[in-house]
């Protein structure tokens, strides 16, 4: 293998480990992404540091302030209100484009998507916040649902907007944990419209499953709890 090859292997790795660390919420909202201190955690140099930060820029999980470094992006419910709009957009055309498109072999993978989303522990036992596991179980069933569109264009859009919903999604947390809703039901409901190749229904499922989660991040206080975050940080 040369190594540039090697090279570019690398930095994918660190910005997938970065990706996962940030949507996990290992920093919170509007947090300095400190290169010494990720060079020394992810035991890389910090050219390939730079160059994974730089690639989560454009994937929008992280912000490049100029002369000041690399940042999490802040909390804004207008911004959450605009992506999760947009997400049921985009995403009830994917889903009538994968459902006119797909193919049994389609079915079967997302049968088996749906599966492991079943199968995986959904809340921690100490905390009760989301597990890692479930939240990557999730975003591979909404992203097998809409694989058979064979829009690469869209199906990049909505692979961008569900890593920023599952980030807001994150820092609520505590809020979304007590919805009075069923959330493995739901994914049993948008499964069963797509196999019975039922546009309109899986459609209007899949909008109001992100509805749902909107109106928990907008009860939850999350962005007053961010402010009031940065101004201690401010005056510390």
């Amino acid at each position: 293998m040369s190594k540039s090859i090697e090279s570019e292997t690398l930095s994918t790795q660190i910005r997938d480990s970065l990706r996962e660390d940030i949507l996990a919420g290992r920093w919170a909202a509007g947090d300095k992404l400190q290169l010494v201190a990720l060079t020394k955690h992810y035991k890389t140099s910090s050219t390939v540091i730079r160059e994974a930060l730089t690639r989560l820029v454009g994937d929008r999980l992280v912000v490049l302030k100029p002369n000041r470094g690399f940042f999490v992006p802040t909390l804004s419910l207008a911004e959450i209100k605009d992506i999760t709009e947009l997400r049921c957009v985009s995403e009830e055309f994917g889903v009538g484009l994968a459902i006119q498109r797909g193919d049994l072999a389609w079915e079967s993978e997302l049968i088996a998507a749906h599966h492991t989303l079943e199968r995986t522990p959904y809340r921690e036992s100490d905390n009760g916040e989301l597990t890692e596991a479930w939240d990557r179980a999730h975003q591979a069933f909404h992203a097998k649902l809409l694989e058979a569109c064979g829009v690469p264009v869209l199906i990049d859009l909505a692979s961008t907007l569900s890593d920023l919903s599952q980030l807001y999604g994150r820092w609520a947390g505590r809020a979304t944990r007590f919805m009075d809703r069923d959330i493995a039901q739901e994914h049993r409901d948008i499964l069963a419209s797509a196999l019975d190749r039922n546009a309109e229904v899986a459609s209007r499922l899949l909008r109001t499953h992100y509805e749902t989660t909107l109106h928990a991040i907008l009860k939850s206080g999350v962005e007053k709890e961010a402010a009031e975050s940065g101004r201690e940080k401010a005056n510390a």
